[in-house]
């Protein structure tokens, strides 16, 4: 619900949390069953993993701010230094990512400026290059 005078966030405008939920819940049943992205994730169960990532997804967004107050910053290329994220685990991400944002059917200039924020963040994600 937004108070008079307080700009709609992007997060309210296309459905808040239900949206975001669908989002990532679909991008982990793409990871789930790709063994190359996969081994980026060292836990056995993704559903941490998922709920780390729909909150901070939720934050970015103009949603609530449990991300921070859970995990404080979200230094998002600290957080992924230890892992060896190459180009060709980055184009699997997107391509999960993106069959996950073609699933929730937003209006056009929502679902551009979605998939324009994921292409750079996966961009700024890659810390290897070898293969």
């Amino acid at each position: 619900m937004t108070s008079p005078g307080r700009p709609v966030t992007f997060y309210e405008e296309v459905g808040g949390h239900d949206t975001f939920r669908r989002l990532v819940a679909e991008f982990y049943r793409g990871v789930s069953g790709d063994a190359a992205l996969r081994a980026l994730y060292p836990e056995e169960d993704l559903r941490p993993a998922e709920e780390r990532l729909r909150l901070f997804l939720e934050q970015y967004w103009g949603g609530p701010t449990t991300y921070s107050q859970q995990r404080g910053h979200p230094r998002l290329r600290m957080r992924h230094h230890p892992f060896k994220v190459t180009p060709a685990q980055r184009d699997r991400w997107l391509h999960h990512m993106m069959a996950a944002v073609d699933s929730l059917n937003l209006a056009p200039a929502h679902d551009l400026l979605l998939r324009d924020y994921l292409d750079r963040a996966a961009h700024s994600m890659v810390n290897s290059f070898d293969e």
